[in-house]
């Protein structure tokens, strides 16, 4: 019995060989939820897959993630090593230095690029006393900065064909953090488990994902089960003449979906954005029930009718069914990412105003 339990704990961990793979063929897979993202923890390192979303099939990149206080192993599979835990960090995003925070390391927030959008007080203060360096437009960081600041690692979004100008050449590892081309709410907030895993906070990052993910499913069970109507859900509203309206299997549909919402756009099968004209989302969405709109300069009725005449055409107005969110005040962007249980159970409100229990967190109605 002692020997046959020895070997089974043998086999289970095993460690990595050269490819990724346990030997014995057991991987330590501790992704479910994300499609472009895939993490196996060997002996001595963990082996990070990133999916190029923009071409199917291929890798847009891979991760070796190696503690610091060990030795390198003397055969890794291919690779960017990336040294753990990351102690300094230049950042590119809002929604990844609220990370960071949350994990419990925003000390290791040592630089971020775009600072203009930037509002978190922390990332205000830490420009203004010198103990976060501002290194100028993501687009063309100011290399100078960044070679004195030495950072660890740099994080940034990535985006199709993707060129990144000199700081390639500095040696840094530059983390692509394709997390918004998720095509699922708990998709892109499992990406956590990589945040963690780069930031030495591996169990903090598992337990939040799993505290999201119940509470996301136990939303969506109920929804399920509900025998309320699903109103029609329109978002967004026209800028400079073009209306982006989310794809058909984007993460913001399917949260609209699983929330108990009927989407206009569902039987599209773009994952990104859709960008329409006024008349177009009208012909489909004018007798809308609800309208959701994320903006900082739409704070009513009037906000909306004064934009664009036309917009008082659209049932939800005239029924005076418009929820806006001021994306600067609530901080929108940078919080629903890896917490769509949140706005899960806000869009279940709005649409079934019967269930309402307390206030909304993102969302108010206009007046």
């Amino acid at each position: 019995m002692t020997i046959t339990v020895a070997l089974l704990v043998t086999v289970v961990f095993a460690a990595c060989r050269g490819d990724g793979t346990a030997a014995g063929g057991v991987n330590d897979t501790v992704i479910t939820q994300a499609k472009l993202l895939s993490m196996e923890r060997c002996e001595g390192y963990t082996l990070v897959t990133i999916t190029d979303p923009w071409n199917s099939g291929r890798e847009l990149q891979r991760y070796v993630l190696v503690p610091a206080d060990s030795v390198l192993p003397s055969s890794l599979p291919d690779g960017v090593v990336v040294r753990t835990p990351i102690r300094r960090a230049l950042v590119y995003s809002a929604v990844h230095t609220g990370l960071f925070k949350e994990l419990g390391c925003w000390e290791a927030v040592a630089g971020v690029a775009d600072s203009q959008f930037f509002n978190d007080d922390d990332v205000t203060a830490g420009l203004s006393n010198g103990t976060i360096t501002d290194c100028g437009s993501s687009m063309q960081p100011t290399v100078e900065k960044v070679i004195a600041m030495q950072p660890d690692a740099i994080l940034l979004s990535p985006y199709q064909d993707a060129s990144y100008g000199h700081i390639t050449e500095l040696g840094i590892p530059i983390i692509e953090c394709a997390d918004y081309m998720e095509y699922t709410p708990l998709g892109r907030a499992e990406w956590i488990k990589f945040y963690g895993e780069l930031l030495g906070h591996r169990d903090r990052a598992d337990s939040i994902f799993d505290a999201v993910s119940s509470r996301y499913n136990s939303i969506k069970e109920r929804v399920a089960l509900s025998d309320d109507k699903k109103p029609v859900v329109l978002t967004e509203n026209v800028i400079n003449g073009v209306w982006n309206v989310p794809g058909g299997q984007s993460y913001m549909a399917r949260l609209i979906i699983d929330a108990g919402g009927d989407y206009p756009w569902a039987d599209d099968k773009h994952t990104g954005s859709l960008s329409l004209d006024f008349n177009q989302v009208l012909a489909r969405a004018q007798g809308a029930d609800v309208w959701l709109i994320k903006s900082f300069s739409v704070r009513s009725l009037d906000d909306l009718r004064g934009s664009y005449g036309l917009n008082s055409e659209f049932e939800a107005f005239k029924r005076k069914a418009v929820y806006g969110c001021d994306t600067n005040a609530t901080h929108f962007f940078e919080r629903f990412p890896f917490h769509p249980d949140v706005l899960l159970w806000e869009y279940y409100q709005i649409f079934h105003p019967s269930r309402q229990s307390g206030d909304l967190v993102f969302f108010k109605k206009l007046q």
